[in-house]
């Protein structure tokens, strides 16, 4: 398998123990990643530009070739605290057959993922993510991705975080309103840092 995921993807792989992670790409990488690190994960896609499964998502249980196509009422929450979740909100691209495929792109795409949006997160994942921590890694307020997100989601109580280089004083204060500290480091030097202490604490 070629090797295109950086070092970003695979720290997640590492670390990853029953959490969840939000994507809006379409790529395999952090499918590739955990293969790699030999973590087990569930994924989970929102099917952004088919009508047809837009109530619900398409549900790849660990290591099998066929999803179930789940109603988003259908869900529960405790699926989500079983295991691994790669949960992409945009879509994907299926590294085995087109058959699968699903991704916003266009402006076109753009508008009918808005217009279905209540339903790119479903209840069972709000109210899982309702009593969870979140870690924000290369998103910033001026993204409407992650204004969508927010809006849809109640960030819980619990703190949160944010890796943002140079935020403007603007995004500082917006991501204060959300009570969410916001660290300014680079990202690559954040990922190098966390890799480092993950060392450190293995010896």
């Amino acid at each position: 398998m070629l090797r295109a995921y950086n070092s970003l993807h695979l720290l997640l792989a590492k670390v990853a123990d029953k959490i969840t992670i939000v994507t809006t790409n379409y790529d395999n990488l952090l499918e590739q990643a955990f293969a790699e690190a030999g973590k087990p994960y569930d994924l989970v896609v929102y099917p952004a530009d088919n009508a047809e499964y837009a109530n619900g998502v398409l549900w790849w249980p660990h290591g099998q070739p066929e999803p179930r196509k789940m109603k988003s009422s259908d869900i529960d929450v405790e699926d989500l605290r079983q295991t691994n979740v790669i949960y992409k909100m945009h879509g994907t691209v299926w590294k085995d057959s087109p058959v699968w495929d699903s991704f916003v792109i266009t402006e076109e795409d753009y508008v009918r993922f808005l217009s279905r949006i209540k339903n790119a997160v479903p209840a069972a994942f709000r109210r899982h993510f309702s009593a969870r921590s979140f870690l924000f890694l290369g998103y910033g307020l001026r993204d409407w991705n992650l204004r969508v997100l927010l809006k849809e989601v109640s960030v819980s109580e619990r703190k949160s975080w944010a890796i943002m280089k140079a935020p403007t004083s603007l995004e500082k204060r917006l991501w204060a309103q959300r009570k969410v500290d916001l660290y300014d480091v680079d990202l690559v030097n954040f990922v190098d840092e966390m890799e480092k202490e993950i060392e450190r604490n293995a010896r």
